[in-house]
């Protein structure tokens, strides 16, 4: 039921969804698994321990699973695994994970990774998140559901993006980024929140009125950054402010970029 053509190499081995398109001189190796649907333009190279969900498009010369590059990977067995209905674009990578990070590189569905961008090794990737062209994700980095990275940014590794954050173009991001936030100056200043993604995704006003009044209470209340954060989980009676809490107060690698930092 799958259409491969005669060009492509397809290595014993590997699963083969139905209805799938696997075009000319791809490469799919043995431990690949595609689902149903998945389709593979020219020239796509699939290699490693890697699972590609349902529906999912990649286009020419994109390169996943390949090895991470890390100098302490020694070969072990390490795995990527993504979700449904990506589209992932011309000449992306994407690297299997590493024992220290994991063993996994996991992107969810329904996702745009634009042209040239990278994923690196144990990086773990929401849904409908947007990496755009030559974007570069650094390895052990947590990007939320509804994430936007934009182009020519680069995220150090072990950063984590909260859910619906944006970053815009050219920037590096070296910290913890809320979620909601905006995000953009060439080393990264939290300058306010996502207020078109909101509304966009039709979120209650009562709910954006809460979330501008959080920003404005983590930016100029009294203590630490923290310590704002716990007061107003204690004060808030909003969803979207709670998940701000809750991604402050849990485990991070990194410090946060803060109002007016």
């Amino acid at each position: 039921m799958s259409t491969i053509h005669s060009s492509a190499i397809v290595e014993e081995g590997a699963k083969i969804g139905e209805g799938c398109t696997i075009g000319p001189f791809c490469i799919v190796g043995s431990q690949v698994v595609l689902g149903d649907r998945v389709e593979l333009k020219s020239h796509v190279v699939l290699t490693g321990d890697t699972e590609i969900g349902d529906e999912t498009v990649v286009f020419s010369f994109s390169v996943i699973g390949e090895i991470p590059q890390d100098l302490k990977f020694k070969g072990e067995k390490c795995r990527t695994v993504i979700g449904k209905r990506n589209r992932i674009r011309e000449h992306v990578t994407v690297n299997a994970g590493t024992e220290g990070g994991g063993g996994v590189t996991k992107i969810g569905d329904d996702g745009l990774f634009m042209a040239g961008c990278h994923i690196a090794h144990d990086a773990q990737v929401g849904d409908r998140v947007i990496v755009v062209n030559s974007a570069a994700v650094a390895g052990h980095c947590v990007l939320e559901d509804d994430v936007i990275i934009g182009g020519l940014s680069g995220l150090h590794q072990w950063v984590r993006i909260g859910k619906g954050a944006i970053i815009g173009a050219l920037t590096m991001v070296t910290n913890d980024v809320i979620p909601y936030g905006l995000v953009q100056a060439s080393r990264g200043e939290l300058d306010g929140l996502n207020l078109v993604g909101l509304k966009r995704r039709g979120v209650a006003r009562s709910d954006i009125t809460a979330l501008r009044a959080a920003f404005q209470m983590l930016a100029q209340g009294e203590g630490t950054f923290s310590e704002r954060a716990k007061r107003l989980g204690d004060e808030t009676e909003s969803e979207y402010v709670q998940e701000i809490v809750t991604f402050i107060t849990g485990e991070s690698h990194r410090h946060f970029l803060t109002p007016g930092s």
